[in-house]
């Protein structure tokens, strides 16, 4: 399995390496008031990949912070159950002396 991982990764690579050799052309992006960015097509499709990234991961954040309230709250509850249960299954104490003495007499 470790070297089908490592096979696939340097096969993975090698394409995305041709594919970035091939697209060297230069590509102009023109913004407004005449502003304009001339680099290779590669670089383009890296920043605006990594742009997409991050972007996505922002998005995410918002519910993977919901979800670890919500497990620290679920967690908060079931320690607290988990103390009302030891406390209910402990033997209750003896209240009567009297039947006290005659349990330690037995």
């Amino acid at each position: 399995m470790f070297y089908i991982k490592w096979f696939i990764r340097i096969l993975v690579f090698v394409l995305l390496l041709g594919f970035a050799i091939k697209n060297v052309e230069p590509v102009t992006l023109k913004y407004f008031l005449n502003y304009q960015w001339q680099e290779p097509l590669i670089v383009f499709l890296l920043v605006f990949f990594i742009f997409g990234v991050i972007v996505g991961l922002l998005v995410a954040m918002g519910s993977l912070f919901k979800q670890r309230r919500e497990l620290q709250k679920l967690r908060r509850e079931y320690n607290q159950l988990e103390k009302t249960t030891e406390l209910a299954s402990q033997p209750k104490p003896i209240r009567d002396i009297s039947t006290a003495a005659h349990i330690d007499a037995v």
